[in-house]
């Protein structure tokens, strides 16, 4: 399991608890307003007469603890709410009576109501802010399978520009590898992935410099990717030459099927290890970043 599927999990869980605490503070809040709660002294009272009538042995009729006569207190005062109203002179219309739930209602409970209601709200567009932010784009662009176009079209631009070619959706670059070096690549186990598309004659490269993440732009010259920003240089497959990058271009699995090229940019294939050479390719002329900025 990704660490994107395992954070959008975790946000989901932990979005169902608040909603659930939300709600179960709300009803006891409720409750307790609705039945009241007993006050300090009238606990211990209750207590204390129970000391009592223990070491006493009191007999007769046992006085009704304070908790007691609260509790009957309050189911009265429900009875006489719920008594008929008196009647009012002759000739004036009855008006039919008043939903208990909705008389019960007051202005503290309908405020504290409308404030969970809204922090919930907000909790859940967060939540759903979040899930979409992480969720993969399955529709297409980066992220999802994408069909860079006709695979003869795009080899002869590549052939006739001597230039990749590149894809602003998926960030990639294609270019051409040579069939008859797939045995040396099949000899490097990072490339698995990757040697399908390889034994088609394409490479499918993320534009991103493995260094610090500059985009890496290809230099017509040297027919080497070159990055400007500290000196990092890669062959026409992406293979690392010069520079502080620690690997070869990172990549993507390429598909042919009917005769076009499908790039998964789902999942990032990490790049051969320096030393990797399975084309020999060297520089074909002038560097566009200088030698002095090889490392």
């Amino acid at each position: 399991m990704s660490s994107s599927s395992i954070i959008v999990i975790a946000i989901v869980i932990a979005v169902g608890l608040a909603f659930l605490m939300v709600v179960t503070t709300a009803r006891r809040r409720d409750q307790v307003r609705a039945i009241g709660t007993l006050s300090k002294e009238t606990v211990e009272r209750d207590r204390s007469e129970e000391s009592a009538a223990a070491v006493l042995g009191a007999t007769g009729a046992p006085a009704r603890p304070g908790r007691e006569v609260e509790r009957l207190a309050t189911v009265e005062r429900a009875e006489q709410d719920n008594l008929p109203a008196a009647a009012t002179a002759a000739g004036l219309p009855m008006l039919p009576p008043m939903d208990p739930e909705t008389l019960g209602v007051t202005r503290r409970q309908f405020l504290n109501r409308g404030i969970v209601i809204g922090f919930v709200l907000g909790l859940s567009g967060f939540g759903a802010s979040l899930l979409a932010f992480l969720w993969p784009q399955l529709s297409g662009g980066f992220g999802s399978k994408i069909n860079a176009g006709s695979l003869d079209q795009i080899m002869a631009q590549i052939r006739d520009k001597q230039t990749p070619f590149y894809s602003a959706e998926g960030r990639f670059y294609i270019n051409a590898y040579p069939k008859e070096d797939v045995p040396k690549a099949q000899k490097i186990a990072a490339l698995g992935p990757v040697i399908p598309g390889y034994e088609q004659g394409v490479v499918a490269l993320y534009q991103r410099c493995v260094h610090l993440g500059c985009r890496v732009p290809w230099c017509l010259s040297s027919q080497w990717f070159e990055c400007p920003c500290h000196g990092s240089r890669y062959d026409h497959v992406g293979e690392q030459k010069r520079g502080p990058a620690p690997r070869g271009m990172d990549r993507f699995v390429v598909d042919v099927s009917g005769g076009n090229i499908l790039v998964d940019t789902k999942t990032v294939i990490i790049g051969p290890p320096i030393g990797t050479n399975t084309t020999g390719q060297d520089a074909q002329g002038p560097h566009c970043n200088g030698e002095a900025s090889a490392g």
